[in-house]
């Protein structure tokens, strides 16, 4: 079964920036999409950003386009989130997830595991 850990999270000010990992843990990996999502105290968990596994496909939330970038590397079964220019309004505990199939990608039913979730906070 795979599992996923995030790690990376934590305080910053407003104006910083922030990486987050996401390491799959088994031996075999096989995830089509790879996306994040986070989730504010008091709000719904949201979509952030997503990718193909293989390449190829991005995709990423208007509130964070042109700020946050996705990538990973095959080699650790690692995906990463690059977060810069981090706002107040970026807090929030933000977990990484794996889709087997083909499915919106937008959409966090869509997924078929998810990791335990890292804490962000950005300070003003």
């Amino acid at each position: 079964q795979v599992q996923l850990v995030e790690s990376g999270g934590g305080l910053v000010q407003a104006g910083g920036s922030l990486s987050l990992s996401c390491a799959a843990t088994a031996r075999t990996f096989s995830s089509n999409f790879m996306g994040w999502f986070r989730q504010a105290p008091g709000k719904e968990r949201e979509f952030v950003a997503a990718m193909r596994w293989s390449g190829g496909f991005t995709l990423y939330a208007d509130s964070v386009k042109g700020r946050f970038t996705i990538s990973r590397d095959n080699a650790k079964n690692t995906m990463y989130l690059q977060m810069n220019s981090l706002k107040p309004e970026d807090t929030a505990v933000y977990c990484c997830a794996g889709l087997r199939g083909i499915a919106p990608v937008t959409l966090a039913g869509s997924y078929d595991y998810w990791g335990q979730g890292t804490q962000v906070t950005v300070s003003s």
